[in-house]
């Protein structure tokens, strides 16, 4: 075999940003809230981790304004909690300003998000000060 001979290469998969509705977005905000009800940081284990990819993949489609610090955030805490050795305290900062960001976005939030985003960024920022402790 020729050393110098090109090495086949896959195509690099192209980004499609994914579609998301109303009724999936409405559904993954049920299911957070209802999983951060249900767990405290200290015991979500690898599904608090599915759920920040399942929150980076559909933030990660949307094009809406003001949605770039929590996307960055979200990217921060998916690192922080891959890693067993983060400080407690390092993800506990990052969840009360996720909260914090989230109150924004439910200010300017219409219709039946509001209410759901209000509860999401209180939940964050008392996970946060759970960890905090």
């Amino acid at each position: 075999m020729d050393s110098t001979a090109n090495i086949p290469q896959t195509p690099a998969t192209p980004e499609v940003p994914m579609a998301v509705s109303d009724q999936q977005n409405t559904a993954l905000l049920d299911d957070t809230l209802t999983f951060l009800t249900a767990s405290t940081p200290t015991n979500s284990g690898p599904q608090g981790l599915a759920e920040v990819e399942r929150w980076q993949a559909v933030l990660a489609s949307s094009e809406r304004p003001g949605l770039a610090k929590i996307k960055q955030e979200l990217n921060q805490l998916n690192e922080l909690l891959a890693d067993p050795k983060t400080p407690a305290h390092d993800i506990a900062e990052i969840l009360a300003s996720l909260g914090a960001e989230t109150a924004k976005v439910a200010e300017d939030a219409g219709g039946d998000y509001s209410s759901p985003l209000t509860n999401l960024s209180k939940l964050l920022i008392k996970a946060g000060n759970t960890l905090s402790r």
